[in-house]
């Protein structure tokens, strides 16, 4: 901070032990040695204040940047949204204008003939035409039924049934002689 070597520091030294004498020289030396002290903390708390306010300033701006960020994408959430439902009232709209017959063509298919279906790859087609040509080929002999695999049954198990714990390890055995 202060270029001061030892040689200035001895001069002053004994300056001031001409100038104030022995008797006031402790005491004023106490005295400096406060105020240089408050000196030292005052610079470090305006130090801390100025670090706090950069610190403070930067998460301002990361803050901001967040709040930026989730608007944009609460925007683009709910322009999808608005998009999925016109969609959805464009396809009620269209539905509602067909005929009550061309709607029963179009009813809504059970599960084993949207299975049967995607199996026989009819999925590119239109819902209609996929429909009626899965209702057509599916019959109830056709679809296979779902069977479970029989339970295995381990060696681990038995022992547990019959009241062992099988670890695979296999007791010490010493012998007498």
């Amino acid at each position: 901070m202060f270029d001061i070597g030892f040689s200035e520091l001895a001069v002053v030294g004994v300056v001031a032990l001409v100038v104030l004498g022995p008797e006031r020289l402790p005491k004023v030396a106490r005295t400096a040695g406060h105020l240089f002290g408050r000196l030292q903390r005052y610079v470090a708390t305006v130090k801390a204040d100025l670090n706090r306010e950069m610190e403070f300033s930067e998460l301002a701006k990361v803050k901001q940047e967040v709040q930026e960020a989730a608007r944009a994408f609460e925007k683009s959430t709910q322009d999808h949204v608005q998009s999925v439902e016109s969609e959805a009232r464009n396809i009620s709209a269209s539905l509602e204008k067909l005929p009550a017959d061309a709607a029963a063509d179009i009813a809504p298919a059970t599960q084993m003939q949207m299975l049967a279906a995607q199996e026989e790859g009819l999925t590119g087609k239109s819902d209609a035409v996929a429909l009626a040509e899965a209702e057509s080929s599916v019959t109830p002999a056709a679809v296979p039924s779902i069977q479970t695999p029989p339970a295995r049954v381990t060696a681990p198990a038995i022992a547990i049934e019959r009241g062992m714990l099988d670890f695979g390890i296999e007791p010490v055995r010493t012998s007498r002689a």
